[in-house]
C-alpha cells in the first residue's frame, strides 16, 4: 500500500547564497516511515531556488554564486520589473535557472543522495527572507 507523508519546512535566509538543508529534508523522509519511494521538495517562492550540488567543497557554492551574478546581474537595464529593488527581477530569472523543485529517491528509508551531494536552498535576494518548502514523501 502506498503511503504519503507531507511536511512544511521553513528557513530564514541571511540573504544571497546557498544554505544546506539536507538534514532537515532527510528528517522528513525518516519521519515518513517509508522504505522505498520518492521525496519531492517544492519551494513556494519565485526569488529563491532549491538545488542539489556539491556539499564538501565550499568553493563550489562560491563559484556558483559568482557565475549566477555574472549571468544575471542586479540592475540589468533590460528588466522593467524592479518594484523591490535592482535585485528583484534578477532573482526571478535566477529562480528559473536554479529551479523550484526536486525529486530524490528514498531507499531503505533514507534519501538516496550521492556521496558528495547536498540539498540547498539558494537565496537570490540580497536581504534575508523567510522561505517555505513543502516536502512530500510517497512510497511503501
Amino acid at each position: 500500500m502506498t503511503r504519503i507523508h507531507q511536511q512544511a519546512l521553513n528557513f530564514d535566509t541571511r540573504g544571497r547564497g546557498l544554505t544546506e538543508i539536507s538534514d532537515q529534508v532527510a528528517g522528513v523522509a525518516r519521519a515518513a516511515g517509508i522504505g522505498t519511494g520518492l521525496c519531492h521538495v517544492f519551494l513556494r517562492h519565485t526569488s529563491a531556488s532549491v538545488c542539489i550540488t556539491e556539499n564538501a567543497a565550499p568553493a563550489v557554492r562560491t563559484d556558483l554564486e559568482c557565475w549566477m551574478a555574472g549571468a544575471v546581474p542586479d540592475g540589468d537595464p533590460r528588466f522593467a520589473h524592479d518594484e523591490e529593488g535592482p535585485d528583484d527581477m534578477p532573482a526571478h530569472v535566477r529562480n528559473l535557472l536554479g529551479g523550484h523543485e526536486l525529486t530524490i529517491p528514498v531507499r531503505d528509508g533514507r534519501l538516496a543522495l550521492g556521496t558528495w551531494q547536498g540539498i540547498y536552498l539558494w537565496e537570490h535576494r540580497r536581504r534575508g527572507h523567510r522561505r517555505e518548502l513543502i516536502v512530500t514523501i510517497q512510497g511503501q
